[in-house]
């Protein structure tokens, strides 16, 4: 039968490159198990675990997620008279068989009834389901909404939500955006006020809610009507009712099986999740960093489902008496999609494993640190610094790479099936349409070059890169292309400390630059360490880091250039705004 995980070699070449004992080791270090029937005995059962489940993952996503999604891109889903959705009756398919694998608690504790799996697990999977269908993974993918519950809900509001995920008798939304409030969370207005017995209810409109027809709705809200920024917004949870409805649900240019939605709240009953004020700045941030690398993970799902139609295709039909893939134009475009897709799964999922251990030193301190030898507890706290200054980092750097990666080998694949790729007989076309999605939700990609810059220029990056520069390799191939990167981060370094001696307006305008310069030098660090452990991985490393210099070169003397025409003279090369007439 076909296994989406066990077809997939880099995906299990990942899983026995990547430590993941260590992970594991600090997954399980004072996890709450309740009265499971499963508990590991040791790192190493816990990994064996964590392969069996994706291996469950691969199949349900070949055998039921994938077989299912052309219909439900096709009919989608329906909005009923009374303000609720009814889900396509095979995407109620796909929750069922995944709450009959026991896959909707897949990141919970397992004394909710969850696998308690680590996040790289969860991306490993995510990615499979998104190559199966990209919209269902917008379910099965906000499991985050679980965890953010878990994290910073008090122990009443746990206990009685969080087994209703790990059962799949919910599913969830992030109800954060606005119609005048989009990537300025802060402007959000919808009002959460109280009655005289401390009740809360909330009033407003949201719009672009991802499964906002969800039974569980984490929704941002303002508290404090008399601060009008951040600060004034707290995160509440409500369950769906008669006093929340469903207005409208946007027509979309893809992820057609995944309900995007206009909410009216009227009156609605909730309660607050964690302290007031801090629903932006603490639990929000923390909710959309994870969501961050989920997009960048549905991206790699679309992106590999594109490459491998493409990669089929161009071995299939022949032209001119032989088969385009023996065309180097073909060729080349074949063996481009293949590294990008390499590259960006290198990049997430360690960013993943980052967050692992970031996640695991943030609980080990906060929840359990009077069973921590003092000096343990300070050398995590210490880590625990340094891994957020990290994150920070490669958060928004993935899911930027990732997603417009997906975007350039979808788009890529409709080339290489010429005119049969832009017909809806071959799905190249839904995957051109599902991951335009993927650059613009949970942050546009500028919003991520915003935040990925400050680490790139902060020092965070060349920190980063100093240890992979101390590796001395065996094979003269990768340590003269290590040599070559070490070369190409002077190059980059001259370019930020310019960028520093310019108008912070300068760094907004060249900050795509230097994150795409600093990518190619981390990514290929990360490709020469994989390619210790397999041949192939040394050609994989060498086009990536072969075909990305030049281009690194070529962004770091724009920069020195300093042309800011675009900002001085926008409105002589823009043009006038077009007449609305």
């Amino acid at each position: 039968m076909a296994n989406y995980f066990l077809d997939n070699q880099d995906i299990l070449f990942l899983f026995d490159h990547i430590d993941l004992q260590e992970i594991a080791s600090l997954q399980e270090l004072h996890a709450e198990n309740g009265d499971a029937d499963y508990v590991p005995q040791d790192a190493a059962d816990a990994v064996d675990n964590y392969r069996r489940t994706l291996e469950i993952v691969g199949a349900v996503a070949a055998e039921t997620i994938a077989p299912n999604a052309e219909t439900v891109d096709r009919e989608g889903n329906t909005l009923n008279d009374d303000g609720t959705v009814t889900l396509h009756p095979k995407v109620q398919e796909n929750i069922q068989r995944m709450t009959q694998a026991e896959l909707m608690g897949f990141t919970l504790p397992r004394k909710y009834g969850g696998l308690n799996s680590p996040n790289l697990i969860y991306t490993m999977a995510t990615e499979v389901v998104s190559r199966a269908d990209a919209s269902f993974m917008n379910m099965f993918g906000l499991q985050g909404i679980a965890e953010t519950v878990n994290a910073f809900a008090n122990q009443e509001i746990k206990d009685e939500v969080l087994p209703r995920f790990a059962e799949g008798e919910v599913t969830g939304a992030m109800v954060l955006t606005e119609p005048d409030a989009g990537s300025d969370l802060q402007a959000v207005r919808l009002r959460a006020h109280q009655d005289e017995q401390g009740n809360w209810y909330l009033n407003g409109v949201k719009r672009f809610i991802t499964n906002g027809c969800g039974e569980i709705l984490l929704t941002l809200a303002r508290s404090e009507p008399h601060i009008s920024d951040g600060r004034g917004l707290s995160l509440f949870i409500s369950e769906r009712s008669e006093h929340v409805k469903v207005r409208h649900l946007e027509k979309k240019l893809g992820i057609h099986g995944s309900p995007t939605c206009e909410l009216v709240y009227d009156n609605t009953p909730a309660r607050l999740v964690g302290e007031r004020q801090r629903g932006l700045i603490t639990y929000v941030l923390a909710l959309m960093n994870g969501a961050r690398v989920g997009i960048a993970t549905q991206s790699l799902g679309i992106a590999e489902a594109a490459y491998r139609l493409a990669r089929t295709y161009a071995h299939t039909r022949h032209q001119f008496g032989r088969a385009i893939e023996t065309i180097p134009a073909v060729a080349e475009m074949v063996t481009d999609m293949q590294v990008a897709i390499e590259a960006a799964r290198a990049l997430t999922y360690e960013t993943s494993r980052v967050c692992d251990l970031e996640n695991n030193y943030l609980r080990l301190t906060e929840t359990c640190a009077d069973r921590l030898e003092p000096e343990q507890l300070k050398a995590y706290k210490k880590e625990l610094r340094a891994l957020k200054r990290l994150n920070s980092m490669l958060t928004p750097m993935s899911k930027y790479y990732a997603s417009e990666m997906c975007c350039r080998v979808a788009d890529t694949t409709i080339q290489v099936l010429g005119g049969s790729g832009y017909m809806q007989d071959y799905a190249a076309e839904r995957y051109l349409r599902d991951a335009r999605i993927t650059t613009i939700y949970e942050g546009t990609s500028q919003l991520q070059i915003v935040a990925a810059e400050r680490g790139v220029t902060s020092g965070t990056f060349e920190k980063l890169v100093e240890e992979y520069e101390e590796t001395n390799y065996q094979l003269a191939m990768l340590e003269e292309l290590k040599q070559k990167l070490i070369g190409a981060k002077s190059e980059l370094v001259r370019a930020i400390e310019f960028v520093k001696t310019q108008p912070t307006m300068f760094l907004d305008l060249v900050g795509r630059r230097l994150v795409d310069a600093a990518i190619v030098i981390y990514v290929g660090h990360l490709l020469l360490k994989q390619a210790v452990r397999n041949e192939r991985k040394q050609r994989v490393a060498r086009r990536f880091i072969e075909s990305g210099l030049p281009e690194l070169r070529m962004k770091c003397e724009q920069i020195l250039a300093r042309d800011t025409s675009a900002i001085d003279e926008y409105d002589l090369l823009a043009g006038p705004v077009p007449s609305t007439k």
